[in-house]
């Protein structure tokens, strides 16, 4: 039996169900409703934010879990290794959208919109608002996965200089350089934008903190997409409040949603978005259908082309 905890859109169930009509499928809105039948379920779809160790105990027949997002933090992977339970998810699938979202932020910042729009309120008319341009800027990669190496491509159309950090020193596409650890005071002291695209594992746990805000220049951007917890927010709240850096835009932080006290959001220099630059009226529909093509080649036996597979050591 297929079981899926994550809330889909009727016609995906739909087109699931016509594409596998000799599967046997179960769609609940949330674990809570689906625990009922996770005792049977051979395989699992899930948004990976409702399991436990102790639903995955529950779980005799599970063999495989298809998570429709890309962050794996929650996952309870030890118990899922002593069960071998085969993880897959939905990496790439936000590429486009939070791609997207970091050029409009660029622009947005560089282009003074904010101010922009405040003016407009006001009925001022002000010609001497600061611009400037993005175009021939270097921009530095924190991450050079699906959603970093799309950034990087349309960053090119403004003829952008592209700085890639990875943990192998890998190449990337459309990166001009890579950098592995040992380089990484590089590309902080040469971006003028700085995205950051790390997944939360506890190697990356405050990776960007106080020796990093150090080496950015005064009137670097810094753009966080990737996990709260990737970022020391008090060192980046002091690094802002002195000015060290020139903007932060956050769409994630270390604690969701973020407290309505935080200096984050009255600050002149900061650019606060409740977690959203992944959102796209597309998501499911790329989502299901990587989980349609693995679920094509796990019945075939041929679990070894699947897309996306987990290892339980890395966590992403």
């Amino acid at each position: 039996m297929i079981l899926s905890s994550a809330r889909l859109r009727d016609e995906i169930k739909d087109e699931i169900k016509n594409k596998f009509p000799e599967e046997e499928f179960q769609f609940y809105n949330n674990m809570k409703e689906a625990k009922a039948d996770l005792n049977q379920a051979e395989i699992l779809v899930s948004y990976g934010e409702d399991l436990t160790d102790e639903l995955v105990a529950e779980a005799k027949e599970l063999k495989w879990i298809m998570v429709i997002s890309a962050g794996l933090d929650k996952m309870p992977f030890e118990a899922l290794e002593k069960q071998n339970v085969l993880i897959t998810n939905a990496r790439g699938i936000h590429k486009t959208p939070m791609a997207e979202y970091t050029i409009s932020m660029m622009l947005q910042v560089s282009r003074k919109a904010s101010l922009l729009l405040d003016n407009q309120k006001q009925h001022i008319w002000d010609r001497k608002v600061p611009m400037t341009e993005i175009s021939g800027k270097t921009l530095g990669i924190l991450g050079t996965g699906a959603i970093g190496c799309e950034i990087a491509r349309l960053a090119k159309a403004f003829n952008m200089k592209t700085i890639g950090f990875n943990r192998s020193g890998h190449p990337a596409e459309n990166c001009d350089v890579i950098v592995d650890e040992e380089g990484i005071s590089t590309l902080y002291e040469e971006s003028d934008f700085i995205v950051n695209v790390l997944p939360s594992t506890p190697q990356t746990f405050h990776f960007v903190g106080k020796s990093a805000f150090s080496l950015m220049k005064q009137n670097a951007v810094f753009i966080n997409i990737g996990r709260g917890k990737t970022v020391d927010e008090e060192e980046l709240i002091r690094s802002l409040q002195a000015e060290k850096i020139g903007h932060a835009v956050l769409d994630v932080f270390e604690k969701e949603p973020l407290k309505e006290e935080s200096p984050l959001w009255n600050m002149q220099n900061v650019t606060v978005t409740p977690h959203l630059s992944g959102i796209s009226p597309q998501y499911q529909e790329r989502a299901i259908k990587i989980f349609c093509d693995n679920l094509t080649l796990y019945r075939n036996d041929k679990r070894e082309e699947m897309i996306n597979i987990i290892p339980y050591d890395r966590g992403y």
